[in-house]
């Protein structure tokens, strides 16, 4: 079957709202998703796997031009439809208990593998609300981290922001990366005051999304995405929330995906840190700096930055471990180096770089300074 055949099958399920924990009965039932779709309605009527109006979609003439539509939306310059079965769609999130079975993306598809740490909150966000995930953002952002949130107004704008600020642990202009999970089809924004920011995203990072070309916002869709927004991070960071607070959902839902959750205290007059406080007390990190978070992560992150190509390789001590060739430790030393200097000395990619350098930084041995420069600490 042709890369083609299989997408349209894949839509077809994905019009007909089919989710994820129904595809193995499909499978067993027709023995392939394949065979499935090559189904009669009255074979679908008999195994009883669909709801009516589930079945009423899934052959609904007017899926043909729906399929047209999204098959040439995704052949179109950094846009992307990814199926649970394909090999890019993001670890992670395919460990949830629902992912979505389809993902419309728009920019960098790779980077939806890369650890990522979600920043959510208030949309009505206090100005200090904004500065916090602003920096908190930049910051974890400039060590190697992708920041995802939500592209809505408040907390989840700032969280954007901050990240494209950041010059991802490099002295040569390269911006941070951070990756927004939508609740409308990728060919809106919302809400349009963000129209711009969704344009940088989709330069420096990627847009996300279940939902068919052309959905508008609706109030039910928001929190289902949010279990998208913790699923492809290891962690979430919730930056001032009121009780009732959609953020408090994508807590929610980071715990039921046992992903660490991340709250900044605020003032007990703020009624916006009211959420916060009330995660805090159930057993969610209280965190003042970027810092205090890697710590938290470090080792999820160095499995996920630093594995090992060869599971089966020897120990080695500390001394074998600086001077292995790529390391970057032989060429930090005590006086600052940027960037460049260690890209022409090491030979290495930049991903890698950033990759090493955020591990150094969190082993206590290199300190990270401003300009996109380090020093050896130890």
């Amino acid at each position: 079957m042709s890369d083609l055949d299989n997408l349209h099958d894949w839509l077809l399920l994905h019009f007909a709202r089919v989710n994820a924990k129904q595809l193995p009965q499909i499978t067993s039932y027709f023995g392939s998703i394949s065979q499935a779709m090559a189904a009669s309605q009255a074979s679908w009527q008999s195994s009883q796997l669909l709801t009516p109006k589930q079945l009423e979609r899934l052959f609904d003439p007017g899926n043909d031009v729906l399929i047209s539509e999204a098959v040439t939306w995704s052949h179109q310059p950094e846009q992307t439809i990814l199926t649970l079965e394909d090999a890019s769609y993001p670890e992670l999130l395919k460990r949830i208990s629902d992912p979505p079975i389809l993902l419309y993306v728009r920019g960098d598809v790779s980077l939806l593998s890369e650890p990522q740490l979600a920043i959510v909150g208030s949309r009505n966000a206090s100005k200090q609300g904004r500065l916090t995930a602003m920096d908190f953002a930049q910051y974890l952002a400039s060590v190697g981290l992708t920041i995802t949130s939500g592209l809505a107004s408040g907390i989840d704008k700032a969280a954007h922001d901050g990240a494209l600020q950041a010059e991802a642990s490099n002295s040569d202009g390269m911006q941070g990366t951070t990756v927004a999970v939508v609740a409308t089809g990728l060919d809106r924004v919302y809400p349009a005051a963000n129209r711009e920011l969704a344009r940088q995203i989709a330069q420096n990072g990627a847009l996300v999304s279940e939902y068919p070309l052309g959905t508008k916002p609706m109030a039910h869709f928001f929190p289902q995405r949010n279990r998208i927004i913790s699923g492809l991070s290891v962690g979430t960071l919730v930056v001032e929330a009121a009780l009732k607070s959609g953020s408090l959902i994508t807590a929610r839902t980071a715990v039921e995906q046992d992903r660490e959750v991340f709250a900044v205290p605020g003032s007990i007059n703020n009624p916006q840190a009211k959420g916060c406080h009330q995660l805090i007390r159930q057993g969610a990190k209280l965190v003042e700096s970027g810092q205090d978070i890697l710590e938290e992560l470090s080792a999820i992150l160095q499995l996920s930055l630093n594995a090992p190509s060869n599971a089966q390789e020897a120990p080695y001590n500390e001394k074998n471990k600086e001077e292995e060739p790529g390391n970057l430790l032989r060429y930090i030393e005590f006086d600052p180096i940027g960037l460049d200097e260690l890209a022409v000395l090491s030979k290495l990619p930049v991903s890698d770089i950033q990759s090493q350098l955020l591990m150094l930084e969190l082993d206590g041995r290199i300190e990270a300074l401003s300009a996109g420069r380090w020093r050896r600490l130890t």
